[in-house]
C-alpha cells in the first residue's frame, strides 16, 4: 500500500518539543514504515522519517518568522495534491484546508481531525462529509454536523517513556501557557497543598503569562523550565507526583495525560472534553469539576498504583494500537466497506 502522510508545516515533523499534530503524523508514519508499508510523508525540509521525506517547504513557519504560514501551507498542501494519483490513499493530518481538493484527486483521502480551531471551521467540514473519510480522535471531539469513519485515539511511542514508581514530591503543569489550559490554576492547587509546581510549556499568550503565572514563579515553588522534549520529556513527566490539567476547554485529547499516565504518574483533570475517555476515576488519576475538588484529590493520590497507570495508558494509547486501527481503516476504504458518508 502507498501512503501518503500530511503533516502540518509550523513545526518539523517530528517536533524538537511542541507540535503535537505533527508529533502524531510522525507517530502514525513510522509505525506504517514499521508494519512494512510504502509511506511518503509529506512534512517540512528538516523532517525526520524512515520513509520517504517530501518537502517543498524548508522548516516550520514557527521556527522560521521570515516565513509566511499561508504561503507556506499553500505549496506545502498543492505539492502533495499534484502527486495525489501515484498513492492509494492520503492521510491528512492538516485540518481543513486540503478538504479542497478531496473532488479534484482520484485518491481516497483520510481526515484525522485533530481538533475545531472554531465552530466557523465544519462549514467546510460538512461539505465534503461525502468524499472524505473522518476520524475522531475522542467521542467527545466529534460533531452532530459531520459523519465518521472511526475514532482511533492518539498513539505514543511507549519505549521513549518508562514507568517511575519512586516519584519526587512535585506536581506538574504541562502544556501550553494559556487561559485555556489553566496554568493559573494549577499554580493555586500547588500553592494551596504545599507542593512544589514545576510548570514546562511554551508560552501561548504572553499578556496571560506576565498576568497569571509569571508573578508566582521564584524558582523555588513555582517554577518554569520551558518547553522540554525527548528525555528530558519523560523525567520530567515521570518524576511527578502527579500532572495538574485543570483546562477550561473542551479538548479533543490531551497528549500530556495519557503520557504522564504512562510514565506511571496520576492525572488530576477537570473534568472536561476528551478528560473522561482518557482517565479512569480512582484508577489514573482524577476527574473533578474545580479548583477546590483538585485541591481535595491530592490527598488521595497515595491511593493510586503507578505501575497500573503504565499498564493501562500503554494498552489504550500504543502507537502499535494506532497504527492497527488505520491499517484496518485503509482496508475497508481501498475495498469499498467504509463509505464516507457511513451514518454515526
Amino acid at each position: 500500500m502507498k501512503i501518503a502522510i500530511l503533516s502540518p508545516v509550523a513545526w518539523r515533523t517530528p517536533p524538537q518539543h511542541y507540535g503535537p499534530w505533527e508529533q502524531m503524523a510522525s507517530n502514525l508514519a513510522e509505525g506504517l514504515v514499521a508494519k512494512g508499508q510504502e509511506v511518503t510523508l509529506f512534512a517540512t525540509a528538516n523532517s525526520v522519517t524512515g520513509g520517504t521525506l517530501a518537502a517543498i517547504c524548508p522548516q516550520g513557519y514557527e521556527e522560521d518568522k521570515t516565513l509566511d504560514a499561508k504561503v507556506q501551507e499553500c505549496m506545502h498542501i498543492s505539492y502533495l495534491m499534484e502527486q495525489a494519483g501515484e498513492f492509494d490513499i492520503i492521510h491528512n493530518h492538516f485540518d481543513f484546508l486540503p478538504l479542497t481538493w478531496s473532488r479534484l484527486i482520484p485518491t481516497p483521502m483520510v481526515t484525522t481531525i485533530h481538533g475545531f480551531s472554531s465552530p466557523r471551521i465544519i462549514p467546510v467540514y460538512a461539505r465534503f462529509n461525502d468524499v472524505n473519510h473522518y476520524v475522531s480522535i475522542s467521542y467527545a471531539n466529534r460533531s452532530p454536523e459531520l459523519q465518521y469513519a472511526a475514532n482511533i485515539y492518539n498513539g505514543i511511542r511507549t519505549a521513549e517513556f518508562s514507568l517511575e514508581t519512586q516519584p519526587e514530591d512535585y506536581l506538574l503543569y504541562f502544556g501550553r501557557i494559556h487561559p485555556d489550559k489553566g496554568t493559573f490554576d494549577a499554580i493555586q492547587i500547588a500553592l494551596a497543598t504545599n507542593h512544589r509546581l514545576v510548570i514546562a510549556g511554551i508560552i501561548q499568550d504572553e499578556g496571560y503569562y506576565r498576568e497569571k503565572v509569571q508573578p508566582f514563579i521564584d524558582g523555588k515553588e513555582v517554577v518554569f523550565v520551558g518547553a522540554v522534549g525527548g528525555e528530558e520529556r519523560n523525567r520530567v513527566l515521570g518524576r511527578a507526583k502527579a500532572l495538574l490539567h485543570p483546562i477550561y476547554f473542551e479538548e479533543p485529547f490531551g497528549l500530556s495525560v495519557a503520557e504522564a499516565m504512562l510514565c506511571g504518574t496520576p492525572v488530576i483533570a477537570y473534568q472536561r472534553g476528551s478528560m473522561p475517555e482518557l482517565i479512569q476515576h480512582g484508577k489514573t488519576g482524577f476527574l473533578v469539576n474545580n479548583m477546590q475538588q483538585a485541591i481535595n484529590s491530592i490527598k488521595s493520590l497515595h491511593t493510586i498504583d503507578r505501575t497500573y497507570c503504565h499498564t493501562y495508558a500503554k494498552a489504550q494509547f500504543s502507537q502499535e494500537k494506532m497504527v492497527e486501527a488505520y491499517l484496518a481503516l485503509y482496508e475497508q476504504i481501498l475495498n469499498g466497506k467504509t463509505p464516507a458518508s457511513t451514518p454515526q
